[in-house]
C-alpha cells in the first residue's frame, strides 16, 4: 500500500467522455492518446521556462480521464510517475471523483474496520483511488481494469464485492470466478479477513479432495452471500441447481484475460455470464487482470457492454521495482550450477524464491537435481494432487519452505509478498510455437516478485540460441533492455553481487 508518510490533497476528478462522442474502444485510446500526448508534451514544454520542478511535474501530469479541480490544491496522491501511465475512459454522464482516503468511499463501518484493523491499510493504493469509485458509484457500470501486477487490484473487487452485499439477504449477491484453485482460494482469505466485522458469509466453489467430498446431489443450496471459485465447479453447481443467482448484484473474472481466452476458460466462463444474465436483473460486472492481449481485448469488448475502462500501456507495464537480467548457459547443468552457486547462495537471506519451468519434466528433473546437492525445495505442478498442492502452498505462504519450484500454475494471482526473487529455468512460450514468447506469462511471473512496489530481482537463464530468440522477443514486446549478468569461467559472482545490489536487494 502507499507509503502513510505521503500527504493527502485534494482529489482529482474523473470526467467521462462527452455523451456525444462515440465510444472508444480499447484499442483505439492508446494509439490516439500516445499522439496526442506528444503534442500536449511538446507545447508544455514550450512553456516551461521558468516554472520550478514542482511546477514542471504538476504541467506533465497527463491521465486520460482526470482533470484537476482549479479550485483546489494539486492531488499529489495522483501526481507521482507511477500514475501517468493509468488511463481511463468512461461511458456515460456518471461523475467520478477519484479517492484519497477510504472514507471517500462511503464504506460502512464495519468495512472500514476491516480495512485499518484487520488488513492494516492506511489509504488507498493508486489503482484503488481511480477504480474503485468506478466501481462503487451508481449507475454501478461495467469496468474492463488492467493494471501493474502488485498493485492493489485484488482489494478494488473484493472490497467491491463486499460493499453490494445486504448482509440480511442470505442468497448469493456477489460472484468471482478465478482460473486456478490456489487463486480462488487465496482472494477468499483476503475476503474473509477484510470482511471480518461484516458477517457476510462466503464459499469457495472449488474442487475438493478426496477426503471431503460430498456428492453435488447430497448438497444443501447455497446460501453464502460470496462465492470465489474456478469455473468449472461453479458451472457444475449451477447445473444442479444448487448455485443460484436470481439476486446476483456483481460478477468478477479475475484474471479476466486467461479467464475469457480460447485457450483459457472462454465457454464456461461464457455460459456462466449468459445464464446470469438470464436469471438476474442488471449484474455489475469486472474483468480484472494485468494482461489483455489484443485478441482477448476485441473480444472482450464485444460482450461487455455499457462498460468504463482502466488500463496501461503495454511499454509501461513491466516492473520498474523489479530489476531483470539474463544469463546464458552452456548447458542445462549450467542452469542447475548457477541456481546452486550463484543465486541461491547470495539470495539465500534475502526471502523466497520461485523458479519457473516450462514442463513436468522439467520441474522434476530440477526437483531432483536440486535435492541431490542437498536443497530443500518443493516443487508444484498442475498433476500434483489437491491435497499435495494444498499443502505444499501454505507451507510456502507461512514462510516454512525457502524455494518453490512451479510451472505456471502459480504464474498468475499468486501473492506472496515475501518472494523477492523470480528465477525463469525455462522462458515461456506459447503452446505449440516453440520460438513465440508468451509475453503475458512473463509479465505475470516476474510479478510474483516486487509486490506492491516492493524491491525484487528477476533471472532469466538462456541455454541456446531459441532462447535467446525467446528473449529478444520480450524486450522488444515491452521495449525493455534486459542486462546480461556474465557467467565467468571461474567461480567468481561479482557480477551477481552487482546485479543483486543494483536491485536493493544487498
Amino acid at each position: 500500500m502507499a507509503d502513510a508518510t505521503e500527504n493527502p490533497a485534494a482529489p482529482a476528478t474523473l470526467e467521462p467522455l462527452p455523451s456525444t462522442e462515440p465510444k472508444r474502444s480499447w484499442g483505439d485510446v492508446a494509439e490516439e492518446e500516445e499522439e496526442k500526448e506528444k503534442e500536449e508534451r511538446k507545447q508544455q514544454q514550450q512553456q516551461q521556462t521558468a516554472n520550478t520542478s514542482e511546477d514542471k511535474s504538476t504541467a506533465e501530469l497527463d491521465v486520460e480521464g482526470l482533470t484537476i479541480d482549479e479550485s483546489k490544491k494539486v492531488n499529489k496522491f495522483l501526481d507521482e510517475a507511477e500514475d501517468s501511465s493509468i488511463k481511463t475512459v468512461t461511458t456515460g454522464d456518471t461523475p467520478y471523483t477519484s479517492a484519497t482516503t477510504f472514507e471517500d468511499l462511503n464504506l460502512s463501518p464495519e468495512l472500514l474496520k476491516g480495512l485499518y484493523v484487520e488488513m492494516k491499510f492506511q489509504k488507498p493504493s493508486k489503482i484503488q483511488a481511480i477504480s474503485l469509485p468506478m466501481i462503487l458509484t451508481p449507475p454501478y457500470r461495467n469496468l474492463i481494469a488492467q493494471a501493474r501486477n502488485g498493485s492493489g487490484k485484488t482489494t478494488c473487487f473484493v472490497l467491491g464485492m463486499l460493499s453490494r452485499v445486504d448482509p440480511n439477504l442470505k442468497a448469493p449477491q456477489a460472484l468471482c470466478i478465478c482460473p486456478t484453485r490456489e487463486l480462488a482460494i487465496q482472494n477468499l482469505e483476503v475476503l474473509r479477513k477484510m470482511g471480518k466485522h461484516t458477517g457476510i458469509t462466503s464459499e469457495c466453489a472449488v474442487p475438493t479432495d478426496s477426503t471431503n467430498y460430498v456428492p453435488i446431489s447430497k448438497r444443501p443450496p447455497v446460501t453464502a452471500q460470496v462465492v470465489i471459485g474456478t469455473p468449472g465447479t461453479i458451472k457444475k453447481w449451477m447445473s444442479a441447481k444448487k448455485l443460484g443467482f436470481s439476486r446476483l448484484k456483481i460478477l468478477v473474472y479475475d484474471e479476466a484475460d486467461h479467464m475469457l481466452d480460447e485457450a483459457g476458460f472462454r465457454d464456461d466462463s461464457l455460459r456462466i455470464m449468459k445464464d446470469i444474465e438470464r436469471s438476474s436483473g442488471h449484474c455489475q460486472v469486472l474483468l480484472f487482470s494485468a494482461t489483455f492481449n489484443e485478441t482477448v481485448k476485441n473480444f472482450v469488448t464485444r460482450i461487455v457492454k455499457d462498460y468504463n475502462q482502466l488500463f496501461v500501456k503495454k511499454e509501461e507495464l513491466s516492473l520498474e521495482s523489479v530489476k531483470q537480467y539474463k544469463v546464458y548457459c552452456p548447458d542445462e547443468l549450467a542452469k542447475v550450477m548457477v541456481i546452486r552457486d550463484r543465486i541461491f547462495e547470495l539470495g539465500e537471506k534475502m526471502g523466497q524464491t520461485i523458479i519457473f519451468v516450462r514442463t513436468k519434466n522439467s520441474a522434476s528433473a530440477l526437483h531432483k537435481a536440486l535435492k541431490d546437492f542437498g536443497y530443500e525445495v518443493t516443487t508444484i505442478m498442475g498433476a500434483t494432487i489437491q491435497e499435495e498442492r494444498d499443502k505444499i502452498v501454505k507451507e510456502f505462504k507461512d514462510g516454512l519452505t525457502q524455494v518453490l519450484i512451479s510451472t505456471d500454475v502459480l504464474a498468475r494471482g499468486f501473492d506472496q509478498q515475501q518472494v523477492n526473487l523470480i528465477v525463469n529455468y525455462d522462458p515461456p512460450v506459447k503452446h505449440g510455437k516453440h520460438l513465440e514468447p508468451d509475453c503475458e506469462v512473463y509479465l505475470h511471473r516476474i510479478g510474483r516478485a516486487g509486490r506492491f512496489g516492493r524491491k525484487g530481482v528477476v533471472f532469466n537463464l538462456l541455454m541456446d540460441g531459441d532462447d535467446m530468440i525467446i528473449m529478444e522477443k520480450i524486450e522488444r514486446y515491452f521495449d525493455i533492455k534486459v542486462t546480461e549478468v556474465i557467467l565467468r569461467v571461474r567461480n567468481s559472482d561479482e557480477d551477481f553481487k552487482a546485479a543483486l545490489k543494483a536491485a536493493g536487494l544487498l
